[in-house]
């Protein structure tokens, strides 16, 4: 895991769980709507690891959100 940036993957992760509860999706959901494994989701989710443009992509699509969104800091 990348030191220098692991508080924006902490954000990511925060905005990803955000999306995605307003949406009232689980994990294991969200992961079937993106073809990535629930685990995959939840190591992006809590920053456990540094998420690639790919997932975002994914994710961002499945939540029906801009990608920008996904990577606001607040």
């Amino acid at each position: 895991m990348d030191d220098k940036h692991y508080k924006k993957y902490i954000q990511i992760g925060l905005n990803i769980l955000h999306y995605r509860k307003e949406q009232g999706l689980t994990q294991i959901q969200l992961a079937e709507m993106t073809g990535y494994s629930r685990n995959q989701i939840q190591r992006v989710e809590t920053a456990a690891a540094a998420p690639s443009i790919a997932i975002l992509y994914d994710i961002a699509e499945a939540l029906n959100v801009p990608i920008e969104k996904l990577l606001e800091i607040r």
